[in-house]
Parts: C-alpha cells; structure tokens; sequence
C-alpha cells in the first residue's frame, strides 16, 4: 500500500519548522519562524493552538519532568517558558543563553535534544525571510548544559537539520548552504562530536533545492527535507550516497518532519511559504502534514533535560 499523505492543519503558515512529537501529551509542538508563533496539534481530538513570540523563534522543546515547561529560541536567546498549550499566550520564566555577540542580526535556527537531553541549535547570519541575504559562515553549532555553551562547528552558512544515533555513535547534520548531510562521530556522554564527512549529496542526485531539517526512524534511516521540490528523501547514512525513497508533497517548500502518533508510525511534515524567485503558492504551501503506511517507526523525541 502506498503511504498516505494527508494535511492535518490547514492554516498557512510563513516557515512551519522542527516539529517535536511529545509522547506524554499525544501532540506535535512546531513553530513558524519567520511568523514568530509556537504551535501545538493533537492528533486525536483536531485541536490546533498556538501562541505570539514576538521574535525569530526556531524550536520548542519540552523540559523533561516539567509538566507546561518548554525552550524555545528567541532570535539568539534560548528561554525558558511555561505554556500550558490551550492559551495563545505564554510566559517567560528566564533567559537560559545568548550567543553570538559579535554578530547582532544573527538568530538560532533549528534546535533538537541528543538522547542524554543535551540541547543542540546553530545560528545562521539572519533571519531566514530573505535566504540569499543570509551571510555566509556567521552560523555556529552549539550545544548547552548546565549553563555552559559549547561551539562545536563554526563558519555556518545555514544551521540546519539534526539527528542522532547513539547505538552507532553518530551525529547527523545538515548546514543548507553546502549541499550536502553530514556524519560525525558522536560521544553522547562528553557531548562531543568529530571527524566529519559529507554522506549525502543533492547534485550528485540530480536534485536542486536544498537540505533542510530532518529526523531519523527506528532502522537508523533519515528523512530530510528539500524545500523548493515538494520532496522528502529517505536516506541510509550507513552506504553513502543511498537514496531510498522519496516522497512528493502538495507543498513546494517541505521543511522538516518528526514520527509522533501512539505508536511512532506517523510522519508528522512542516512547510512553509518563504518568497523564492519562480514560486507561486497555493493552499498546500505553509499547511502542516501527516504521513501514514510509511512501514517504519521513528524514535521518541527527546525532551530538554535542565
């Protein structure tokens, strides 16, 4: 049977991105950048809410044993919220980390958790409105704990994509102006990664566009996204340069995707609408999408651990 892809929140958004399944509420927690909302959408009764940041906001991640609690991103800021998901307010419990301050107009862009709960998000030189006005190697990955920050990559042209495998001890990475995904060594425990090598190639694909966010499933494949293509890829970062299906949306500007549902089979996908040259949106663009009888489980997401 082929896989379904049906949209499951109608509303528009500017740049829909890093959605984050959480096992304890059953919803999907995602935002739209370049709109500066969080959003929330449980599957099993429809209901969709969501809250004004007032900023560039790139990720919310729930804070593990902390029932309301989240990080988001707030331009370079990382902070703590309480959010109870059914208001369109929130509010502001403390700034946790600022980064970035020789670069002013540099914002967080992409955020996930590593199986231990270490945070781990890389900026990019501007918002991502206009994406040829993004200066080049501005962006920097980090990762934060215990109030420390840590450059792991610097000279970034577009922080992007995230995933892990601590049974193989890999880190999976995507910076969108280099056109390729990236493997380094990971060692969870010291919250270190090196060695890194492209994997993945667009051009050596025959695809244009360019790699944005992703998530990883149970057999250790990655789904990343290609805005511009309508395309999601599957990839096999364990042969490089293996494409193992591609999946073809309504949506022109697919962004990033995560496993969610009761049993980690649905693929949850994001869009956005950012004004590309040759681009004329419809409805499907911005909207938010559900993927099923994909055959596969993904791996829980990981909350922050404070």
């Amino acid at each position: 049977m082929a896989p379904k892809i049906e949209k499951v929140v109608d509303i528009p958004l500017e740049l829909g991105e890093s959605p984050h399944w959480d096992a304890e509420t059953q919803a999907i927690y995602f935002v739209d950048i370049n709109g500066h909302y969080i959003n929330r959408f449980v599957p099993s009764t429809g209901q969709y809410t969501s809250a004004y940041v007032g900023a560039n906001v790139s990720f919310i991640i729930p804070v593990e044993g902390k029932a309301n609690q989240f990080v988001i991103s707030r331009g370079k800021q990382i902070t703590l919220i309480s959010w109870d998901g059914e208001r369109d307010t929130f509010s502001v419990i403390k700034t946790l980390y600022e980064v970035d301050d020789q670069y002013p107009g540099n914002v967080f862009n992409d955020g996930k958790c590593d199986p231990s709960g270490r945070l781990w998000a890389g900026t990019i030189g501007a918002p991502p409105v206009d994406l040829d006005a993004i200066e080049n190697g501005r962006g920097t990955l980090y990762s934060f704990q215990n109030n420390k920050t840590t450059a792991h990559v610097t000279g970034l042209g577009i922080s992007n994509g995230l995933a892990f495998n601590a049974a193989l001890k890999k880190f999976y990475y995507i910076d969108s102006r280099k056109g390729t995904l990236d493997e380094y060594d990971f060692d969870v425990k010291n919250g270190t990664i090196s060695n890194g090598k492209p994997i993945f190639t667009l051009s050596k694909h025959g695809l244009g566009g360019f790699l944005d966010g992703m998530t990883i499933d149970a057999d250790g494949n990655l789904w990343a996204a290609v805005p511009t293509t309508h395309k999601l890829l599957k990839i096999n970062p364990r042969k490089p340069e293996t494409l193992l299906q591609t999946l073809q949306f309504p949506a022109q500007e697919v962004t990033a995707a995560v496993f969610g549902g009761p049993n980690l089979d649905e693929l949850y996908v994001t869009t956005g609408r950012i004004p590309i040259p040759g681009l004329t949106f419809t409805k499907d663009d911005g909207a938010t999408y559900r993927v099923t009888g994909l055959g596969v489980k993904g791996l829980p997401s990981v909350g922050v651990k404070l």
